[in-house]
């Protein structure tokens, strides 16, 4: 009986694990040049080893917040990182 208890434990623990994270942009935090162009080189740099970069204007404010939620972890960004890739496609953004 013990072991399947510590099994499910173990078993649960294992998927809450492998789950989604929370995200770690709610929204714009970095407005410096600087921040903004290190955003730039992360999105370049991180992105486009997977896939072409697609276009700022493709998505909205919080269409970016739920499209990096599900990448960022993908590209291994920190959260500062990943905040830094939101700040800089919001700033080129024009929608």
């Amino acid at each position: 009986m013990k072991k399947m208890i510590f099994g499910i434990i173990g078993i649960s623990a294992f998927l809450v694990s492998c789950g989604p994270k929370s995200t770690a942009v709610t929204g714009p935090k970095y407005t410096s040049s600087e921040q903004l162009a290190q955003g730039k080189t992360i999105f370049e740099n991180s992105c486009n080893k997977c896939h072409g970069l697609p276009n700022p204007e493709r998505h909205d404010d919080q269409g970016w917040i739920k499209t990096l939620s599900r990448m960022a972890p993908r590209a291994k960004l920190n959260d500062d990182q990943h905040q830094m890739v939101y700040d800089y496609l919001i700033s080129v953004n024009k929608k």
